[in-house]
């Protein structure tokens, strides 16, 4: 009888398969452009995926306050914390948030769909966001990459 190996990637193989890519956020849907991105940085899109090792890749987005959303969800969507100190509950909603820190925004919806996990945490320090068309990773030569939608 013949067995078949799973090939498992190894954390060395991982960090020497990196790449960097940069995302023009103009004018792409939030849930579209955070699900692409999620699935680089996971490194989904790569045959050495490993669910238990950080395999994926850099993301540089820029034009971050440029996004689009779809329907009311500019002043529908709320985004919620507290400081948890007594009466320390703050709400925003989506375009006061865009105004102000329009990079949080993409880290947000990001972060809600990578695990939240250890693993997790280690992954999202990969994502590098700006609001505006500059970035400082010109030495990284990232490559660009196209999302659609």
């Amino acid at each position: 009888m013949k067995t078949i190996r799973t090939y498992m990637a190894t954390p060395q193989e991982a960090i020497n398969s990196r790449r960097w890519y940069v995302v023009d956020a103009t004018g792409v849907t939030l849930g579209r452009l955070a699900s692409q991105i999620a699935r680089i940085i996971e490194g989904k899109h790569k045959p050495i995926y490993s669910p238990h090792v950080d395999c994926g890749d850099y993301v540089i987005v820029v034009n971050a306050q440029k996004i689009r959303v779809t329907g009311d969800k500019m002043t529908e969507k709320k985004y919620r914390r507290h400081s948890t100190y007594p009466g320390g509950f703050k709400e925003e909603n989506l375009r006061d948030l865009l105004a102000r820190r329009p990079e949080r925004v993409i880290r947000l919806a990001v972060w809600g769909m990578l695990p939240h996990s250890r693993l997790g945490r280690k992954m999202i320090k990969k994502l590098k966001v700006y609001g505006g068309p500059e970035h400082e990773h010109a030495a990284q030569k990232p490559q660009p990459l196209k999302i659609e939608g």
